[in-house]
């Protein structure tokens, strides 16, 4: 490999949430953060601003940063945007509270799966609306997948449900939803009159060989008018920190609404990680294809332990560098999450947050030698329970 994804660093050194969250002897794999220092074409596009231009003051994305997602868009997904259609603002969490805010009334519903990404679960706690889930279908001998339960999705939407809040890829799961699968979720929205708000943070993660992304607004003009797409290149490529995330949205109305939604809400862009995502979009593929071998290969190593462990099962992930653990049958008692911790010293992160409990998420994304450590850890305690 030409970049280095083997190095361990001390993430102590500069508070980390991942690593400052568990004591000294815990291996966190929790979060969704990777531990691989960012592409040197990120390094350098850094250095240079802050060296040639050490002003830091109130900013504006550049034309160069958004004809680069442009490219990125049509380049991965085949779906050309537009400069115009862009908000950038500081991160993707935020926007689905504002697209909340803006887009709806007190006392609206908001719909969504479950598991699900835990800050789904709060926006409407967060926003004085109301929150209706779907849990999704676990793997089956028949669909050997998570998949939607469109019975439950006709069965719990209301004529007050005005948004879906929406993960694809699929975060616990790591699904991608293959065309047919968002068509019926497109044609679902049209009837029921809902807006989408998209989260498809993780789509430049797939780690399925001959997987696909495939973005829901770009299927056809009418869901496009419906929804607002969320990226960012924080996930792929370890720059949450820098807090900068897109909203694409091509319906001119919807977009004037969100916009307006952001005024006092969103704070001034950040120089450093507008920077930064250019950085990625324009010459961080090569550095990102390797990453994702790596990511394949602690997928491989994962699956060889489960293999060892009774009562844990799993379906590997399409995407993302997160694998879903169902430990129900594992012996672990109520709490997996919390017998894996005190036991194996692995700081997972908890299936209850995600709406399921008896599972956990475990984060791939991290050199080889860290993670098989850590299920080295997690195998002395399975295997007591062969």
């Amino acid at each position: 490999m030409g970049f280095d994804f083997t190095s361990r660093w001390d993430r102590r050194l500069h508070p980390a949430k991942k690593w400052t969250r568990y004591a000294s002897d815990v291996l966190p794999l929790w979060v969704a953060d990777s531990d691989f220092a960012v592409a040197p074409v990120i390094a350098k596009a850094l250095e240079e601003r802050v060296s040639e231009h050490p002003l830091f003051g109130y900013t504006a994305p550049p034309k160069a940063l958004m004809d680069s997602l442009c490219h990125w868009s049509r380049d991965h997904y085949q779906w050309s945007i537009e400069p115009s259609w862009q908000q950038w603002l500081a991160g993707v969490v935020p926007a689905l509270h504002v697209a909340s805010l803006a887009l709806t009334a007190p006392g609206d519903e908001l719909l969504t799966v479950t598991p699900i990404y835990p800050p789904f679960l709060d926006v409407g706690k967060h926003t004085g609306r109301n929150t209706l889930t779907v849990p999704m279908l676990p793997p089956t001998e028949e669909v050997p997948r998570w998949h939607l339960d469109r019975e439950a999705f006709e069965d719990t939407v209301t004529p007050r449900t005005r948004m879906l809040l929406w993960c694809h890829p699929h975060n616990p799961t790591g699904r991608v939803f293959d065309r047919e699968e968002l068509e019926w979720l497109a044609d679902f929205v049209e009837r029921h009159d809902l807006l989408v708000c998209s989260d498809e943070l993780h789509c430049d993660l797939i780690v399925e060989e001959g997987g696909r992304h495939i973005p829901l607004a770009s299927l056809n003009a009418r869901i496009a008018q419906r929804t607002i797409t969320l990226w960012a290149a924080t996930k792929t490529f370890n720059i949450a920190g820098l807090t900068t995330a897109c909203a694409v949205i091509s319906d001119p109305q919807l977009l004037q609404r969100f916009r307006e939604g952001c005024d006092g809400l969103m704070p001034s862009h950040n120089v450093l990680g507008l920077i930064a995502t250019e950085a990625a979009y324009r010459e961080g593929n090569p550095w990102r294809e390797e990453m994702i071998e790596v990511f394949r290969e602690n997928l491989a190593l994962l699956g060889r332990y489960i293999e060892r462990w009774p009562g844990v099962s799993w379906v590997p992930q399409q995407a993302t560098f997160l694998s879903w653990l169902d430990c129900r049958e594992a012996g672990l008692g109520d709490n997996p999450q919390q017998a894996i911790l005190g036991k194996a010293r692995v700081g997972l992160s908890d299936g209850a947050d995600f709406g399921w409990p008896g599972f956990v998420r475990i984060n791939l994304g991290a050199p080889t030698a860290v993670i098989n450590e850590a299920l080295e850890r997690m195998d002395t305690l399975l295997a007591r329970h062969a």
